[in-house]
């Protein structure tokens, strides 16, 4: 019958009381972390747990040439940022302390306690991938941008450095011309970036672009960041 599942995993659940699968059919299934392809449950129990069999074949989507850096944001963002960005295939995710972000924020459990992890599963889950991006912590923007982590995303091509900023801004992703180079996207607290921040980005060669007028949202200001750079960097 080959492995079986409890009643109460959320696999069973979401098999039976979601997707209200029966035995005998299939499903989507994969390895996390290795292979994907199907799964069959061979047969339900009278206690509710299930027996099934799975044939993994396929490699796992490929990962975006994305990473992105986002400032801490309230618990409850983490997760639904965290989950998002996986979903998207961004293939590095660098949570920075920000100048003028909440020093609060930084003291989240979902760190410590498997909340990111089970939200980065739970979106590559949902995208039928079975690989999550690699979740990296900085105390603060100056660390980061000293260890220069992006270079591990290719070795062989400078990837395009990019920080949205809304108040000085020295273009938008209107003006950039497509490439196929890796991206590197800084987001900032909703107060934005402090001046000396803007300062380092200067520095290290980053392009400060702006997304307009409004005050967006983290996590939103991520999502729609990651859809653009997709298209910029020939990923969609």
């Amino acid at each position: 019958m080959g492995r079986s599942l409890a009643r109460r995993d959320e696999r069973t659940i979401h098999l039976l009381k979601v997707l209200h699968k029966k035995a005998g059919d299939c499903f989507d299934a994969g390895i996390l972390g290795g292979l994907r392809g199907t799964g069959k449950i061979e047969k339900i129990n009278i206690d509710g747990s299930l027996n099934f069999s799975v044939n993994v074949t396929e490699p796992p989507l490929p990962r975006l040439k994305l990473r992105m850096a986002v400032s801490f944001v309230r618990p409850i963002q983490i997760r639904r940022l965290f989950r998002d960005l996986s979903n998207i295939g961004v293939s590095y995710i660098d949570l920075l302390g920000a100048d003028l972000g909440e020093k609060s924020y930084r003291d989240t459990k979902l760190l410590n306690d498997g909340g990111a992890y089970a939200a980065l599963v739970e979106g590559a889950v949902q995208a039928r991938d079975t690989r999550i991006p690699v979740l990296t912590v900085y105390e603060n923007i100056d660390k980061w941008i000293n260890e220069r982590p992006w270079e591990v995303i290719d070795n062989n091509r400078i990837p395009l450095l990019l920080a949205m900023d809304n108040i000085r801004a020295e273009g938008s992703f209107f003006h950039l011309a497509a490439t196929s180079r890796p991206a590197v996207i800084a987001i900032g607290p909703e107060r934005g970036w402090s001046d000396r921040e803007r300062n380092l980005f200067e520095q290290s060669g980053f392009l400060r672009l702006s997304m307009g007028e409004r005050a967006l949202r983290t996590e939103t200001a991520c999502v729609a960041a990651a859809a653009l750079a997709m298209e910029k960097i020939e990923e969609i």
